[in-house]
């Protein structure tokens, strides 16, 4: 401290960023603006579920097992990739902090990979796009990885609340299927236009590349101004341990350290279960909505009216349901619900009770189970992250570590694996039914379609069953939480440096 600073009685400035300054004031625009990144996640993230399957399996005649394999091996990497990310988000030290070098660095190569998924090489055979598709499955995947893990391990420095960290996670949740659903719209009420051999405008390549544009910039935006508009409070954040020399048999004891615990193995196997639900829902969901309902891309775009009805109710319903019942039973609560409301409208139609298609009932019915379905959907996820943040300080008070990095890392693979294991899990129901490659709207045999609507949802309600039974032992509470807020505030100083945050 200066002379003329210490007479006037005030501190000067943090020379650098690495000094913990005083923590700022959190408002619903810091809530709004870490959330928004989120986008970049919803646009890929719907888009490899909602879109991917129909286009390489539908528009370019690439078999659907095909399909599903070259992804899953883009998972396979993805679960390599990840916790590495993780602990180097965790360990970084920079003017910038841990977190934002990474989300910055990976604006540009996420928009420009995407952009080329949609646009592959014409007059590629088999083989070619194949390896073209498996390719930019994975670059994709790592830099999304490279965002979105640090971005979403941002909220364990932004609040230790046990219940504003609900609220924080809604809103990440809430614009996460804002991008998703935005760009969905777009494609199927803009891009994916029918044309005369293509009623539903499922074939419509030229429509996919243009999408694929277009979602690229949405992607870029959303990162650049999020990571911008956080990086005020980067000054706050508790500064990394010191800098140590890379020793794997170190890093790997500490990872194991990290993981290797009831609370996060039970919480990552009830989050695997369901992201699989999830994610073969929303592969086969166009799947659906064409055949079985027989829908255009207009009416699709209408039902999607609904599904952002269900998002603003999330934001507020899971913040108030976490509060009400505490994390875990309103886990519990939302999973139940969603066991037995998301097979409805199938089992109608294959007990011969639906009204028929093209009738107004059908369509009113399809928006309310929607809305029903998004919204329990929506508000189990927030819940899971908020409780993920959670297990940072359980696994800080016996490792004397803040590694949210790494445990996010796990989280991000997990709800990754919604596309991956979902896009690779319809592939086998697909062919299983033996459905038809290159069909038309219309043109798929009765048979198959009641043997898609048995098979996909008995398999997404097992999913969600064993979900739900890991969710039931997971062991913290509000209480927990709170008390290992305390043992990490009385560790004495010499004990390695866990960040406490605001």
């Amino acid at each position: 401290m200066t002379e003329k600073t210490a007479a006037a009685g005030v501190a000067p400035a943090p020379s650098t960023i690495l000094e913990q300054a005083p923590p700022l004031e959190k408002t619903v625009v810091d809530r709004i603006l870490y959330g928004l990144g989120s986008v970049a996640f919803g646009v890929k993230d719907t888009g490899f579920t909602v879109l991917l399957m129909i286009f390489y399996n539908q528009a370019l005649g690439l078999p659907a097992a095909t399909v599903g394999f070259a992804i899953m091996i883009a998972l396979i990497v993805d679960a390599i990739a990840d916790p590495v990310i993780g602990r180097l988000s965790d360990g970084l030290r920079s003017r910038w902090g841990r977190r934002h070098p990474f989300m910055l660095g990976a604006a540009l190569p996420i928009a420009i990979s995407y952009y080329f998924l949609w646009n592959p090489p014409e007059g590629m055979n088999e083989n070619g796009l194949f390896w073209y598709l498996m390719t930019l499955a994975i670059v994709i995947r790592i830099f999304i990885s490279v965002y979105e893990i640090p971005s979403s391990a941002l909220v364990v420095d932004l609040v230790r609340d046990y219940d504003k960290r609900t609220a924080f996670m809604s809103w990440r949740w809430f614009f996460g299927y804002v991008g998703g659903l935005g760009s969905n719209i777009l494609a199927f009420s803009y891009f994916l236009r029918p044309g005369p051999n293509d009623p539903a405008g499922q074939l419509n390549v030229e429509g996919y590349a243009n999408y694929g544009l277009t979602a690229s910039f949405i992607m870029l935006a959303a990162i650049v101004i999020s990571s911008l508009g956080t990086a005020k409070h980067i000054p706050s954040f508790a500064p990394p341990p010191p800098r140590r020399p890379f020793v794997f048999t170190e890093s790997a004891r500490e990872i194991r350290d990290t993981l290797i615990n009831a609370p996060f193995l039970l919480l990552a196997a009830g989050t695997f279960f369901a992201s699989a639900a999830a994610g073969i829902t929303a592969a086969t969901l166009t799947y659906f909505r064409v055949y079985l309902w027989e829908l255009s891309g207009d009416q699709i775009s209408g039902l999607m009216i609904g599904y952002f009805a269900a998002l603003v109710t999330a934001l507020f319903f899971a913040p108030w349901l976490g509060a009400k019942l505490g994390k875990k039973n309103a886990a519990i609560f939302l999973a139940v619900a969603l066991i037995i409301c998301s097979p409805i409208m199938y089992f109608s139609r294959v007990l011969g009770i639906a009204p028929e298609n093209g009738t107004q009932l059908l369509y009113v019915m399809l928006f309310v189970m929607g809305f029903i379905n998004t919204t329990l959907g929506v508000s189990a996820g927030t819940m899971g992250s908020s409780m993920f943040a959670d297990v940072v300080e359980y696994a800080a008070v016996r490792t004397g570590r803040d590694s949210a990095g790494l445990v996010f890392s796990a989280n991000a693979f997990l709800l990754k694996a919604m596309s991956g294991v979902g896009v690779f899990g319809a592939g086998l129901i697909l062919t299983f039914v033996a459905f038809p490659d290159n069909a038309a709207q219309g043109g798929v045999s009765e048979d198959v379609l009641i043997a898609l609507a048995l098979a996909e949802p008995a398999t997404i309600m097992a999913l969600q069953l064993c979900g739900l039974l890991a969710i039931i032992f997971f062991p913290i509470n509000r209480a927990v939480h709170e008390a290992n807020l305390r043992k990490i505030a009385q560790r004495p100083a010499d004990e390695p440096e866990i960040a406490t945050g605001p």
